[in-house]
């Protein structure tokens, strides 16, 4: 255990929560695009990484939908 923290519960728990953020990343990066942006100036690499993270929610919301309505299908 780190000495930042000194509960090994709180430990575990932001070691989870950046695991989680971590593979957010690695997943916007795979399958949206996110590792080479191709749109030019700041206003553009905005709207380009805007439009990705909206896709990634849509498509979670989505596949939570799904899954709500038919369980198991996933």
């Amino acid at each position: 255990m780190l000495d930042i923290v000194k509960s090994n519960w709180v430990f575990k728990k932001h070691k989870n929560f950046r695991a989680g953020i971590e593979a957010n990343i690695s997943r916007l990066k795979r399958s949206f695009g996110l590792s080479c942006c191709t749109w030019t100036g700041w206003a553009g690499f905005r709207q380009y990484l805007w439009s990705a993270i909206v896709s990634y929610n849509l498509l979670v919301l989505a596949r939570r939908m799904l899954e709500t309505a038919w369980p198991g299908s996933t």
